[in-house]
């Protein structure tokens, strides 16, 4: 199953860059790596990054991520995968644009 996290386009710039990342500030703030389901991710993107345009959606194949992938209860006691390890690079399956449209942001079809 693909799993999705939302970044900055600095912090996806930087990402590729290293290689790998431990996150966003959040992240890094709270010890693991924040993803959403595709169930999940529309409300995510809405929550977290209302008003901002330049965004790219990643998906990660979570069977790639091992043990140090938790699903821990979350907004309204969903389980949301969290990854308590550094990213690599060589997990992402694939990135997409995310703009911000009229009425919230345009995910891919390939996630619709």
């Amino acid at each position: 199953m693909l799993i999705y996290k939302i970044f900055r386009r600095p912090e996806w710039d930087a990402f590729r860059a290293a290689g790998q990342t431990l996150g966003a500030p959040v992240d890094l703030a709270d010890g693991f790596i924040h993803f959403s389901t595709a169930v999940q991710v529309a409300e995510t993107a809405a929550k977290h990054f209302a008003t901002e345009s330049d965004l790219v959606l990643v998906a990660v194949d979570e069977a790639r991520l091992g043990a140090d992938l938790k699903w821990e209860p979350s907004r309204g006691g969903a389980l949301f995968p969290h990854l308590y390890r550094a990213l690599d690079l060589t997990e992402v399956v694939w990135d997409h644009a995310l703009p911000l449209g009229r009425s919230g942001h345009i995910f891919p079809e390939v996630l619709l």
